[in-house]
Parts: C-alpha cells; structure tokens; sequence
C-alpha cells in the first residue's frame, strides 16, 4: 500500500524537486534554454505542489487533515495542469499568430499584475515556440504527465486508507 503514512508525501516531495533541478540545472544552465513566462508559471506550480508535499511530509496527517493535504494537493496540481494543457494548445493549437513579449520580470516592472497574468495566458511568441522535445513530446507536454502523476498521487492521499501501519 503506497498511500499509507508519510510515503506519498515523500515520493511527491522528491519527484518535485527532482523537476525543478532538472529544469533549472539541465534546460535552463547546460541546455541554455531561457524560459518562457508560461514556463515559469508551471515551475511555481510544481513549487508550491512540492512544498505542500514537504508540508506533508513533516507534519505527517492522519484523518481528516490528510484529507485536506490530499484536496489541496489535487487543486495545486489541476492549477498546473490547466497551465501545461494552456501551454500545449499554444504550442500546437490552430490559432492566430503570437506577439512577441518581454519577458515575465519585464512584464512585472511596467504592468499592473492581473494584466501581467492575462498577459502571460494569451500567450506570447516564446510560449508557442518549441525547442526541445522527447519522443515527440515538448516540455509542457512532460510537465503536464508529470503533474498528472502527482494529481494521482493527491488522490491516492484523499481517498486512500488512512492507516498509518
């Protein structure tokens, strides 16, 4: 039984952060790859899962707090999920063509914050651009099956037994 005790809290703790090494430390410092605004969104995403995996992790809940631990986690990473799935229909959606933008902190520094995160959602021509694929598959393709393993994850947690032996 995997979703029992601490377990899952730790599996979901380790793979986040092990994604986060791999994007800043192989994309982004060996590979060179700046990344996009939406690609930013979907690091924090996959932050703030972690955290609340760590969270987890060292509080150990029981009960109804796992419960909670295991609704939050859902949402965080259906959060993220929407982002990827976002990223992908700009990536290979039928839609019209991309304006350039600034990059995320350019944005930040001369625009109101909800314009900033309206902004980031339309999408910009960094966000359409594809420069680096897996069999096939680009990056917000793999972050989006990675956050749909830490979505079942979440879910083993809130329905799983709540046994700790």
């Amino acid at each position: 039984m995997m979703f029992k005790g601490r377990s899952p809290f730790f599996l979901g703790f380790g793979a986040c952060a092990a994604a986060i090494a791999t994007a800043i430390f192989y994309f982004q410092h060996y590979l060179g790859l700046e990344p996009c605004p939406l690609c930013i969104f979907q690091r924090i995403s996959i932050m703030v899962v972690g955290v609340l995996f760590f969270i987890g992790m060292l509080h150990g809940p029981q009960g109804m707090m796992r419960r909670v631990y295991g609704v939050l986690l859902s949402l965080a990473s259906l959060a993220g999920i929407g982002i990827a799935v976002r990223h992908l229909w700009l990536q290979y959606g039928s839609h019209e063509e991309l304006a350039c933008g600034g990059t995320l902190e350019f944005m930040l520094e001369n625009d109101p914050l909800m314009k900033v995160i309206e902004d980031v959602f339309k999408g910009t021509g960094d966000c359409g651009e594809i420069v680096w694929s897996l069999f096939g598959i680009s990056i917000p393709g793999w972050t989006l099956v990675f956050l749909m393993g830490m979505l079942a994850i979440s879910l083993g947690i809130l329905f799983g037994k709540n046994r700790t032996h």
